[in-house]
């Protein structure tokens, strides 16, 4: 079983919810160079970050339950 920094294959598998160590390994064979470019081009949002506030009906309704 392959092991990656540390943890083995089934153990990152289980993780991410995969059937199967398996379905894992595929991105055992992703080429590095590839994913740094991809991360590379890929901008961060402009989305301002803020906590949700639900509205007062809401608020309700989730009371009355």
């Amino acid at each position: 079983m392959a092991v990656l920094a540390g943890v083995d294959l089934a153990t990152i598998a289980l993780f991410l919810g995969h059937s199967s160590a398996k379905a894992t390994e595929i991105y055992l064979r992703a080429d590095l160079a590839l994913k740094e470019r991809a991360l590379a081009r890929v901008a961060p949002t402009e989305v301002g970050t803020h906590r949700y506030r639900p509205p007062d009906t809401l608020l309700a309704l989730w009371e009355s339950l």
